[in-house]
């Protein structure tokens, strides 16, 4: 968190999706607490105090009237339980800096991303009006539906170990079922589940449980979106849709597409995977190998394909809306889902850490030989289209609504030719230069007007920081700078 704001880069910040600026002359904007909610529900942030942004996107101090007075307002409102409904913060996340060019003072806010159990984190007492979320435009009020979402992922239990009191076994497709047994038999031969019938091998999985309601068999979430037809599963989940769309001609819309509403198959999640997963590496180049006498085709690529297709379908929020989307489409192929990242994007391409949205269903797919248990999934994916010298996969998450999707391209990285590099260095050099040249005469006539100038007066004519304003001045011969720091004024050179 503290890499997100250092005094000795000030100059070079700019406001992003982590980062946000307030003048707060006349005391603590009631936008302040916009942004902390929206930092705390997405992946944490800095909020500075007493600098503003110019037009062209830099930062420059405006200062702080009385710094204490208003960190302890700060302190006061945050741990008011009608203002704020949770504080994250410790005594070290604020803090005061004077910045040395100015003598400004400007106070400087480290808010953490919350856990998944403490969001959604709101303002003025009011769950759905005032939860925020923040993205590259700044910050936004969450829809019902992504409050909903973020209070479901409050639970140790995840929303498809529910048990459907509504659905019964015989909703269950009997053909994927034992589809699905015999995958289990074929990876774990001599499995002690394989004497038991399908319901006591439902329930054995997690695809079942008795209700506390008639104390009867049910199917679970979970069983209902692997094992049910897509009419039974819309009962439950309104939003539910698996698409598959193939198209590596642009001139054609796509030449093979498989819906879940199609009514053509079961449109559950157990078909669905293996269709789309034989589709997917159908061009995938299988080297030559031997194993035992037998031909091996498995490959890393294989593997990670897997990973990837079961990734998504286990993170998805099946209420969420627009469903499941695969798009293969030339060298490329995307996948994508609703619901965003639980444990944070940057945790994601880390790994170690293993937060699946549908735990019974990566349960399940787990018990066929298909996904990682330990969230070092994703992580292998990165490592298996680096070996392959293809380019990087591209983690994108969106919100409003909620949706999470990985780019992967079975591209070579396209090396960046030496020359090129020189001629982009050139070009950049030639600009800047032609710009530094304006710049020094507007100074020039400045000071011909004003006769002196403090660098801040100069920054804002430029609207340049102060830094790079004091760098142009020092390349003018015929400038010379009076006194020292804060009482330093800049003057044309006399003759």
């Amino acid at each position: 968190m503290k890499d997100l704001f250092d005094l000795s880069k000030f100059d070079s910040y700019k406001e992003d999706n982590r980062r946000e600026v307030k003048k707060a002359k006349g005391g603590l904007p009631n936008s302040l607490w916009d942004s902390y909610s929206a930092f705390a529900n997405c992946y944490g942030g800095v909020i500075i105090l007493g600098v503003k942004e110019d037009k062209n996107g830099g930062w420059y101090t405006t200062g702080l009237k009385n710094a204490a007075k208003l960190k302890k307002d700060f302190w006061d409102t945050l741990n008011n339980r009608k203002k704020v409904s949770l504080n994250l913060l410790k005594d070290d996340d604020v803090e005061t800096f004077s910045v040395n060019d100015t003598g400004d003072v400007i106070m400087v806010i480290w808010v953490p991303a919350a856990k998944r159990e403490q969001k959604p984190v709101y303002i003025n007492d009011d769950l759905f009006g005032g939860t925020f979320r923040r993205n590259w435009e700044g910050d936004y009020h969450c829809t019902r539906l992504q409050v909903k979402t973020m209070l479901r992922d409050q639970a140790e239990e995840t929303m498809d170990m529910e048990i459907l009191d509504e659905a019964d076994m015989e909703d269950l497709n009997k053909d994927s079922i034992r589809g699905y047994r015999n995958s289990h038999k074929s990876f774990k031969p001599g499995h002690p589940f394989e004497r038991l019938d399908d319901n006591e091998y439902l329930r054995a999985i997690g695809a079942a449980g008795f209700s506390k309601e008639d104390k009867k068999l049910h199917p679970t979430a979970a069983g209902m979106l692997m094992f049910g037809n897509e009419y039974d599963i819309v009962r439950y989940f309104p939003e539910y849709f698996l698409d598959y769309r193939e198209n590596p001609d642009i001139v054609i819309r796509w030449t093979d597409r498989l819906q879940s509403s199609s009514g053509e198959w079961s449109g559950n999640l157990f078909d669905f995977y293996f269709r789309i997963y034989n589709k997917i590496i159908k061009d995938i180049k299988v080297p030559f190998k031997m194993q035992g006498g037998f031909r091996v085709d498995d490959t890393p690529v294989h593997r990670a394909l897997r990973e990837a297709l079961a990734n998504c379908i286990i993170n998805t929020d099946f209420y969420g809306k627009y469903g499941v989307i695969i798009i293969k489409e030339g060298d490329k192929l995307t996948l994508e889902n609703p619901g965003y990242i639980r444990p944070g994007k940057e945790q994601m391409r880390r790994g170690g850490k293993s937060d699946p949205r549908n735990k019974s269903l990566m349960k399940m797919f787990n018990m066929i030989d298909i996904g990682e248990h330990a969230g070092s999934g994703v992580p292998n994916i990165f490592n298996v289209w680096e070996d392959e010298g293809w380019e990087e996969p591209v983690i994108e998450e969106s919100f409003d609504p909620d949706r999470t999707s990985l780019t992967l391209k079975f591209a070579k990285k396209q090396a960046i030719k030496t020359s090129d590099k020189k001629q982009a260095i050139k070009t950049s050099d030639k600009k800047q230069a032609i710009k530094t040249s304006r710049n020094m005469e507007k100074i020039r006539k400045y000071l011909q007007e004003n006769e002196t100038a403090k660098t801040s007066d100069i920054a804002k004519l430029l609207t340049l920081s102060v830094s790079r304003t004091r760098a142009v001045l020092s390349e003018m011969k015929d400038v010379e700078a009076l006194g020292t720091n804060r009482t330093r004024i800049y003057r044309l050179r006399r003759k």
